[in-house]
């Protein structure tokens, strides 16, 4: 494995500064909230909050797969993250994110108040999954140093 001592730039990146990590809070933000909407709508079984978690995980299966065009792209042109169990983790575990996603999202398609009992475990499941995910995706930023490194010349790490 590569010196993890020296850090490794992205090479999804616009002026120095990489796009992946830009990008995943949306999905994790919409899935994790399509979880807490479902609860309210279990709660209170007003359909409000049924849609809501149908459009919270529309919009995070639509983010989540922009982000993954640019975490793929990182995945096969960076070796590093090839070799660490972390990166597999990472990109694996949110593939089955996506795929969990798209499934919670077709089960509401013609009744978003329909979901449940099936709703509600696929969201529970999807944000335990984004909570190790984006574990791994630290430890590949701040442990394994992909992504994270500057470049001298400039100081900061832009691209010029």
């Amino acid at each position: 494995m590569a010196d993890d001592n020296e850090g490794v730039p992205s090479t999804a990146a616009i002026a120095g500064h990489p796009i992946h990590p830009m990008l995943v809070p949306f999905p994790i933000a919409f899935l994790v909230g399509a979880l807490a909407t479902d609860l309210v709508f279990w709660w209170t079984d007003d359909p409000f909050w049924a849609r809501g978690s149908f459009w919270l995980i529309a919009s995070g299966l639509v983010m989540g797969l922009v982000a993954a065009v640019f975490g793929f792209t990182d995945f096969i042109t960076i070796q590093r993250a090839r070799e660490s169990v972390h990166g597999w983790i990472h990109f694996l575990g949110n593939a089955i994110v996506l795929l969990l996603a798209l499934l919670n999202l077709l089960l509401r398609l013609d009744n978003p108040a329909a979901a449940l009992p099936w709703g509600l475990p696929l969201s529970l499941i999807t944000a335990a999954l984004l909570g190790v995910t984006g574990w791994m995706g630290g430890e590949l930023a701040y442990r394994h140093k992909i992504g994270v490194a500057g470049h001298a010349e400039t100081g900061y790490g832009g691209r010029f």
